[in-house]
């Protein structure tokens, strides 16, 4: 990967990547288990627990299992070379006996973040880039909500300041 030209005046903040869609290299996996007797709290530190183990991405989903009781899907992207790992981990921050593996391919855009002084302070901004040129940007949630905090504004009176 190589770093994406950051425009003067803006500092990277985190990884760049090439400009263009890119392949991963490596793959990844999807791993998926159905739970359904389990409290939603624990599947909440499950979540975390796994993206804090490097899972690319983590999400529940809700379904209907046998007998018509609601349940979720927990799925974790991850890295191939982290499969055994956070698969270990789903069988033991859940109360799922199994869990499934599927090979998937993933496409990322170019990415970087820069930080900017507002009347807020510093706040960084994710960017997408493709073919070279920055496509979208948008503040970091985590810097919205320090500063809905701070101030007592919400989060969308800030996010339309910061975008205008």
């Amino acid at each position: 990967m190589t770093k994406t030209p950051i425009p003067a005046g803006a500092e990277p903040d985190f990884r760049s990547t090439q400009a263009g869609v890119l392949k991963e290299a490596g793959g990844c996996v999807e791993l998926s288990a159905n739970i359904d007797d389990q409290p939603a709290e624990t599947l909440a530190f499950a979540l975390s627990r796994a993206l804090d183990a490097g899972a690319l991405d983590a999400w529940f989903t809700p379904i209907q299992m046998k007998k018509n009781r609601p349940a979720v899907t927990f799925t974790v992207l991850a890295r191939k070379e982290d499969e055994t790992r956070l698969a270990e981990l789903i069988l033991r921050e859940t109360s799922t006996l199994g869990v499934r593996v599927k090979e998937c391919v993933r496409y990322v855009a170019g990415r970087d973040c820069v930080r900017r002084e507002t009347r807020f302070g510093t706040v960084r901004f994710k960017r997408k880039i493709l073919n070279g040129k920055i496509v979208s940007e948008r503040p970091e949630y985590d810097d919205l909500e320090r500063i809905a905090r701070e101030t007592g504004l919400s989060i969308g009176e800030i996010l339309n300041e910061l975008t205008e």
